[in-house]
């Protein structure tokens, strides 16, 4: 019984590292735009939208004060999840694959805001609540603006709208062309 515990602990723990290790992700490229062929997921045909793209921003740090005084160094990375963002089979693709582009692009938008505020961020006594509030706060705004995007466009259904909001993330990622990964 012992050997037999030990055996379904050890096939649980390396199923686990190889999910991990098996997590596909692209990173954001101003040169790569996605394609329909990095959606890998099955399709939601419970949900009513078209296509469904995961896609978000990671992060994280160091601090040392070795060198006498206090250095944090930090990466940031915008991820699109292919085993997690699906398409139905739709007429005007071209269009719809440009929506999805738009919400990838507006994590970028949010990781370089990260990226700012990281650099500008003079170490305190409270590091890691300091860095894990500036953290939660441009989440909350990706987030917030990802669901705006949505609902202004109408998923993607209003055209104005959608071109709008094109031509205002262009411009914000601009703005912050120096927070480029």
């Amino acid at each position: 019984m012992r050997k037999f515990s030990l055996l379904v602990i050890c096939i649980f723990l390396f199923s686990g590292i190889t999910a991990q290790e098996k997590t596909e992700k692209i990173k954001w490229q101003a040169n790569r735009p996605l394609s329909w062929n990095d959606f890998k997921a099955k399709p939601d045909y419970t949900n009513s939208y078209s296509a469904n793209t995961n896609s978000g921003f990671s992060y994280s740090w160091t601090y040392s004060t070795a060198s006498g005084k206090p250095v944090l160094e930090h990466e940031v990375h915008t991820n699109f999840y292919p085993g997690k963002s699906w398409v139905k089979d739709v007429q005007d693709k071209e269009y719809l694959l440009a929506h999805e582009q738009l919400h990838f692009d507006i994590s970028e938008l949010h990781a370089r805001k990260l990226r700012r505020e990281l650099e500008n961020y003079i170490p305190g006594r409270n590091i890691r609540q300091d860095l894990k509030k500036i953290y939660n706060s441009i989440e909350a705004q990706r987030v917030a603006m990802q669901n705006k995007f949505d609902r202004e466009t109408s998923h993607s259904a209003n055209k104005v709208a959608e071109e709008k909001w094109r031509d205002f993330v262009s411009k914000e990622l601009e703005k912050l062309e120096r927070y480029s990964s």
